[in-house]
């Protein structure tokens, strides 16, 4: 119990550290795409880079990184790596973001490798996660 308490206030400090990524005045939708990319799906676990210790580089939200987990069974497929989402991962638009997050599957057609969660999102989630990611620069 003492270890999901620690846990828990650990991950709450974590969250309440993360500088604002967005620009200065930001549409409503864009603060609520920020408010599920960091703390409800938890995009900015796997897409941002860590320091040596595992903290998370606040200066380098969303630019890709290193999957910070390995495959929990041997021979599983896993991603290794994870794309860059800041400004959007390069031949990317939002609405093939939308896609991805609604569908699980990507512009062709793929689902991606785990960890990645297969999402199921509804239309005004994922296209607020879709704005936030493409508002940073």
């Amino acid at each position: 119990m003492l270890r999901l308490i620690s846990m828990t206030t650990g991950a709450l400090a974590l969250a309440l550290a993360l500088p604002p990524a967005t620009a200065a005045d930001p549409s409503p939708q864009v603060v609520r795409g920020e408010y599920l990319a960091t703390q409800v799906a938890m995009c900015v676990q796997c897409h941002s880079p860590r320091s040596e210790s595992g903290v998370l580089d606040t200066t380098r939200l969303f630019m890709g990184a290193t999957m910070p987990l390995k495959a929990p069974f041997s021979g599983m497929e896993f991603a290794m790596s994870t794309p860059r989402l800041r400004g959007l991962p390069s031949g990317f638009h939002e609405e093939d973001v939308v896609r991805l997050l609604r569908t699980g599957m990507d512009q062709r057609g793929r689902t991606p490798r785990p960890p990645m969660p297969p999402f199921r999102m509804n239309e005004e989630d994922a296209r607020a996660i879709a704005a936030y990611l493409a508002s940073l620069r």
